[in-house]
């Protein structure tokens, strides 16, 4: 889709997107001049029953935690509707991620001391908020200008699939963390990779709190994170203390907010039955959105009669039909165990780098593609296209569950007289979404 304008809500779209499981991620400027990030959802994902209501009611929740002195996650400012475009809007730079770093090379061990203990701490402070984050892989961690450690698309992914993730999966995801920054490190530092491997293997078994607290003793340090944050993206931007800024309500045209209600009054918002003492009048489209992602909310969390008849239902079921969901959800549960702890291979970011100098007649020319995962095993279907030709070459990559970062080399020989520019692209098939980088290099001959 276009983007509004080339901004959304007073927000100034860039150049720079990437994507996720989500949907486009986009650098923005805030109105008040502030780096942002602006996530266009996937309309065949946002459209899905239920979603955008449970995307609103995540977003709600942890505007909630940021307000309440939660500062490890990425404040959103707001989430609009613009046609059939619903976009999430933040008041921090989202960029560069943990993976965006570790396609440049590997984090020294301070900083990935630095950034477990950070994220751990942040996941802790959801676990005792009665929430989890869902998707904690090195796409979905900020770092900052500063070299702080802030969670981005905090619930989204579990709003997207209609489920509560336990807090083990975040506990695997953070493991997962851990052993691609220990694999990033390579064979040159054996000792920081091996505790940070400890790490790993102590939140398997004993969980967060302990995991964190055996590397509260190690060295930690920011100033390589900060400097490769700043050197990464022009967008890495210190982090922000103060709640983000409550925007004026927007009923402009196509495009609405799905947070708050145009026209209302600034008092807390109401969830369940009440009297209203305002005239009544017509409804905008602001106020017919967001009221059907508040109906979700309260009938989440205000069921009525309608459960209370399920329940009697429920009491009047034979002991038979109770073994045999016993059963049924002991095998859910089994399956779950043996399926839940490692995430699913998903494709951080890919990178393509050819050679800079001219290259002369008959050279095999070397294109390297660098592949980041989340450091789950799996496999990887990937292609090559040439632009000064049709060929594809087709190839795949077993990833494994202690290393993050591949090399996937090209060589491209060019022959006969000619003064081209040469363009390689690898193409991401799966897992998806489809990922593509090029890089290009002059042939003279």
């Amino acid at each position: 889709m276009t983007n509004p304008a080339h901004g959304i809500a007073g927000f100034r779209l860039t150049e720079h997107t990437w994507m996720t499981e989500l949907g486009n991620w986009i650098d923005a400027i805030s109105p008040d001049g502030r780096r942002a990030g602006a996530l266009l959802f996937d309309p065949k994902i946002i459209g899905l029953p239920g979603v955008r209501d449970r995307v609103v009611h995540a977003v709600m929740t942890d505007q909630r935690l940021v307000l309440g002195g939660l500062t490890g996650l990425i404040p959103v400012a707001d989430v609009v509707a613009a046609g059939d475009q619903v976009w999430l809007l933040t008041a921090q730079a989202v960029s560069p991620t943990l993976s965006d770093l570790l396609a440049t090379g590997p984090i020294d061990p301070p900083g990935a001391v630095s950034v477990l203990v950070e994220t751990a701490q942040t996941l802790l402070a959801l676990h005792a908020a009665g929430v989890t984050h869902g998707s904690v892989h090195p796409g979905t961690v900020v770092i900052t200008a500063d070299g702080a450690a802030l969670l981005s698309e905090r619930g989204l992914s579990d709003a997207i699939r209609g489920q509560a993730s336990p807090r083990e999966r975040d506990a695997a995801g953070w493991a997962s963390l851990a052993r691609g920054l220990a694999a990033s490190l390579g064979q040159g530092r054996p000792r920081p990779a091996e505790v940070l491997e400890r790490a790993a293997a102590t939140a398997a078994t004993l969980g967060l709190a302990a995991a964190r607290d055996m590397l509260v003793g190690e060295a930690a340090g920011q100033e390589g994170l900060a400097q490769a944050a700043r050197g990464r993206s022009a967008f890495a931007q210190a982090r922000v203390y103060a709640p983000p800024p409550t925007l004026p309500p927007r009923d402009e045209g196509d495009i609405v907010t799905l947070l708050h209600v145009p026209g209302r009054s600034s008092g807390p918002v109401q969830f369940g039955p009440g009297i209203g003492t305002q005239v009544q009048r017509p409804e905008t489209t602001a106020e017919r959105i967001w009221r059907a992602g508040r109906d979700q909310v309260a009938t989440e969390h205000h069921p009525g009669s309608r459960l209370k008849k399920a329940s009697r239902a429920r009491r009047r079921r034979t002991i038979i039909s109770a073994a045999v969901f016993a059963v049924i959800m002991a095998g859910a549960i089994l399956a779950w165990l043996y399926t839940g702890d490692s995430p699913a291979l998903a494709v951080m970011s890919i990178d393509v780098t050819a050679p800079k100098k001219t290259q002369g007649c008959g050279k095999a020319v070397l294109i390297t593609g660098t592949v980041v995962t989340n450091g789950a095993p799996g496999e990887i279907t990937y292609e090559w296209r040439k632009n000064l030709d049709k060929e594809v070459v087709k190839g795949t990559l077993r990833t494994k569950s202690d290393q993050t970062t591949y090399q996937v080399p090209f060589r491209w020989t060019l022959q006969g007289k000619s003064n081209v520019k040469a363009t390689a692209t690898l193409r991401i098939l799966t897992p998806g979404p489809v990922r593509a980088d090029k890089a290009s290099f002059t042939y003279k001959c």
